[in-house]
């Protein structure tokens, strides 16, 4: 049964490293969410700030992973244009824009105020 286990954590490590090396959007995404967690260091988020800044960065990874496994089947599916498979990969991707406009009205409403702040003790 541990063996099971240690195959598919290889299998899944595998995935995120194949991720990683080749999909443009997961870097987008990691620098993204280092940047979060730079600027939440320099603003002292609190802990329930944190707690959604490491929610929605585990939520976009996700469904990016979600829609680049779609992606890859549906072209192993067939490689020349199917109708199906076309609107497969675009509601996932619809998934993966209606998810990055939420993250990104979530994270603003944690540091645009901070920022705003910032800015006003700066202009004292």
């Amino acid at each position: 049964m541990i063996r099971k286990h240690a195959d598919s954590i290889g299998h899944a490590m595998n995935g995120l490293l194949w991720a990683l090396r080749t999909q443009h959007n997961y870097r987008i995404h990691l620098f993204l969410i280092a940047l979060s967690v730079l600027a939440g260091f320099v603003f002292q988020i609190r802990y329930n700030e944190w707690l959604i800044i490491l929610a929605l960065a585990m939520m976009g990874l996700i469904i990016e992973t979600i829609n680049t496994a779609i992606e890859k089947v549906g072209d192993a599916i067939d490689l020349n244009y199917n109708e199906h498979i076309k609107i497969a990969k675009d509601v996932s991707a619809a998934a993966m824009l209606i998810y990055s406009c939420g993250a990104a009205v979530g994270a603003s409403m944690i540091f645009i105020p901070k920022i705003v702040n910032l800015i006003a003790e700066l202009l004292k």
